[in-house]
């Protein structure tokens, strides 16, 4: 699955709850070590996630404290990495989406 199939449904689902694009990608960005150029280019390649994640400039080292419940699985009990990161950036966009201020998603 290609980071540009879902990444509008990300989007989509922060405004409709009232948040921004700009605030997807900053945790894009906070997560991935991405910038708007960098994410950009990834987007337009169709890059699958595991290529991704696997490419992501810098994995911030405090994605760790992540926790809690995305389709029903705790993330922190993922064993698969590509699948843990992917749960870790869908975790974080459900906590965008729920009003959560940015300076606790990332975790600061």
């Amino acid at each position: 699955m290609s980071v540009a199939s879902v990444y509008p449904l990300y989007i989509a689902k922060a405004e409709k709850k009232g948040r921004t694009k700009a605030e997807v990608d900053e945790i894009i960005f906070w997560l991935t070590g991405h910038d708007h150029k960098s994410l950009k280019q990834e987007l337009e390649k169709g890059t699958g996630f595991e290529d991704f994640f696997a490419r992501a400039p810098r994995l911030n080292p405090s994605r760790s404290l992540i926790t809690g419940v995305v389709c029903g699985v705790r993330v922190e009990e993922i064993e698969e990495p590509t699948m843990r990161e992917i749960r870790y950036l869908d975790k974080l966009i459900d906590e965008l989406a729920k009003g959560k201020a940015m300076e606790k998603i990332l975790r600061a």
